[in-house]
């Protein structure tokens, strides 16, 4: 599949900006887990994957921010499901939807560079608008995906502040210096959007369904990924609260809210442009 992007493009901070702004701060995620293939009258197989991504990208790509497909549930078909995230990668930006790959990728060196080169090269059938990455081996060691998303008008949302209960004991476990480990990547996100207008590219997934955040400073000048609108149990209500003076850079994301409405394409729609108007709503 030929890539049509050669050169750099706009940051991907202000392209987000502008797309929230236009579209509504909305991200709906493609996940095409077996159950949910069910539930479409689908098979989990190649062809239902195929099925089900089209119809989500037919449905919305032309009218959310940012579609956000899970690299997992295309990679266990392999190859053939590969191909049919390529092909849905392409397809939803091509129709002007962003593109956030989660694919929650983060090692070290040479393999960090080749995950940079899979998603955030412009050269490659999987590059993306943004990439989902853990920090977990040392924000340092995502450098590589750092500088690619840079040089390429990319983004990064870094695994800050996740809902799963586990998350936890590494996140909020407390370093010497006394600050937690998800203090210390928001401050390395921070750093690394200074001075960036009007929003930094370099974002962090912090929880929806979490609560009372104001112990964290969450004003990274970069976009807040919230995951847990909808079937999670969070709504567009709560965000205010747990995301406090940061809540115009939160980027909520839904899957299971939106997707049980399908396959119906005009379901899907209203769904979608009914979450995107309780976010505005909640969030001024």
């Amino acid at each position: 599949m030929t890539v049509q992007e050669t050169t750099p493009q706009e940051p991907f901070g202000a392209r987000l900006r502008r797309a929230m702004d236009a579209r509504g701060p909305l991200c709906v995620g493609i996940d095409p887990h077996a159950s949910l293939l069910h539930a479409w009258g689908l098979e989990d197989d190649v062809a239902g994957l195929e099925r089900f991504s089209r119809t989500v990208v037919d449905a919305l790509a032309d009218r959310v921010a940012v579609l956000k497909p899970q690299a997992a549930f295309f990679e266990r078909f392999g190859s053939r499901g590969v191909a049919v995230l390529e092909r849905t990668v392409a397809e939803a930006r091509q129709a002007g939807a962003l593109v956030v790959m989660d694919a929650k990728r983060g090692d070290i060196g040479s393999t960090m560079d080749a995950y940079a080169a899979a998603f955030l090269d412009p050269g490659s059938p999987l590059f993306s608008d943004a990439l989902t990455v853990s920090p977990y081996l040392g924000f340092g060691a995502l450098e590589p995906a750092v500088a690619a998303a840079t040089a390429n008008g990319c983004g990064l949302f870094v695994l800050a502040l996740t809902s799963n209960p586990e998350g936890q004991e590494v996140q909020r476990a407390v370093r010497e210096d006394g600050s937690t480990v998800a203090a210390t990547v928001l401050r390395h996100l921070a750093d690394r959007n200074a001075g960036a207008e009007p929003l930094g590219s370099f974002g962090a997934v912090v929880g929806a369904t979490l609560g009372d955040l104001s112990a964290f400073d969450l004003a990274v000048n970069g976009p807040l990924l919230a995951p847990g609108i909808g079937a999670q149990g969070a709504t567009p209500a709560d965000l205010p609260a747990v995301f406090g003076g940061a809540v115009r850079n939160v980027v909520p994301s839904v899957s299971r809210g939106v997707l049980r409405h399908g396959p119906d394409t005009t379901g899907l729609r209203d769904s979608a442009i009914s979450f995107a108007d309780e976010v505005r709503s909640a969030v001024g």
